[in-house]
């Protein structure tokens, strides 16, 4: 599949991408250990949909993030550090009454049993998101609308939001949606579940991890992922160290009054290896493989070089210890992703590698 990404009318844009949803302020430890024994933090920054519109306007792209935040110091801290990455955050809402959610974590790989996370996010200014406080005219602006499950999770009012902004309408720009299934955010029962394939469903593109859709829904692999969820144009079905499928039945982001997508028509199944890296620090890959991936779409490329943009911005993100960082060059990366299968097998990408005067045949390979 190639091609531009939106219809004509959104071509004219100002916008390419308009991400939604909560950033907070993140400590990070100034050594291993228990939060109990971390003597000190440094700060930064932390948000699914943040970090997405952060990478995307790293990228060159001209991007959003929309948000609420407190009027104290650490809202003033998030805007200003987002802004810097060149994102329009003009849109963002200040809240007199509510903080800025904040959170504390440790050193240690999400995916061990020693990592530890302290959310301070309950009762955030971001979880009074609502279809009633939204600028619609700035988040409808956009050639890509990007959403995560994340924001359902946050409150009543944060979940009618995502209905009302996955819901049909006219004119609505491309809807991107990554599941994201944080269960420790939800408020007991099993209703993230259905919610979460609820909101994939109404969407145009969608991002799910095969462990999240097994740990949410209990559905196993890929084909059934996308037998669960056939509505979407686009579903991409991250694999971890066995890379992505993607099941394409073509991007219809126009005006509509239903999901288009693989049930009512055949799709193209693209498999894409992911790459060998050295990793020093695996968090925000997700965001960085989403953003690296709408930025290809955006760019009107096939999809297997979508799945490429989305490991490479990943491998940039996972080679560095914090959530975000530049990403390769535009030239350097369309470089690598053209490679032929056998040159894309061998890589191996280490810290460093996204140098601008790196050649492919200078990237670490075994």
């Amino acid at each position: 599949m190639s091609g531009p990404a939106a219809g004509t009318a959104a071509a004219a844009t100002a916008t390419d991408a308009v991400c939604l949803g909560e950033s907070m302020v993140t400590f990070l430890p100034s050594q291993p250990g228990r939060l109990a024994d971390v003597p000190s933090f440094g700060r930064g920054i932390g948000g699914a949909e943040s970090n997405v519109a952060c990478a995307l306007a790293a990228a060159g792209h001209r991007a959003a993030w929309v948000g609420r935040v407190g009027a104290d110091g650490f809202g003033d801290h998030l805007v200003e550090t987002i802004a810097g990455y060149g994102v329009d955050t003009s849109a963002v809402r200040r809240d007199p009454v509510r903080p800025t959610g904040i959170y504390f974590r440790t050193a240690t790989d999400r995916g061990t049993d020693t990592h530890e996370v302290a959310y301070y996010r309950a009762g955030s200014a971001a979880s009074a998101m609502s279809p009633s406080n939204v600028p619609y005219e700035d988040l409808l602006a956009g050639r890509i609308l990007h959403l995560s499950g994340i924001t359902a999770a946050l409150s009543a009012d944060c979940l009618a939001l995502l209905r009302e902004l996955t819901a049909p309408r006219p004119g609505r720009p491309l809807v991107s949606f990554d599941v994201n299934h944080r269960p420790h955010l939800w408020r007991g029962g099993d209703a993230d579940a259905s919610v979460l394939l609820e909101l994939a469903r109404r969407s145009d593109l969608v991002f799910v991890g095969e462990d999240e859709a097994e740990e949410a829904w209990g559905i196993v692999g890929a084909e059934a992922i996308r037998a669960a969820v056939p509505e979407p144009s686009v579903l991409v079905v991250k694999r971890g160290s066995a890379g992505a499928t993607v099941f394409a039945s073509g991007l219809r982001p126009g005006p509509r009054s239903s999901n288009a997508g693989g049930a009512d028509s055949a799709d193209t199944v693209t498999v894409v290896p992911a790459l060998r890296v050295d990793v020093v620090a695996a968090v925000g890959a997700g965001d960085a493989f989403a953003a690296g991936f709408l930025s290809a779409t955006l760019r009107g490329l096939p999809v297997r070089d979508r799945v490429r943009h989305g490991h490479l911005m990943a491998a940039a993100v996972l080679t560095v210890p914090g959530d975000l960082t530049d990403p390769p060059a535009r030239d350097h990366a369309d470089r690598l992703a053209a490679l032929d299968d056998d040159a894309w097998g061998r890589l191996r990408l280490g810290p460093g590698w996204t140098a601008a005067d790196r050649a492919p045949e200078e990237v670490r390979t075994p």
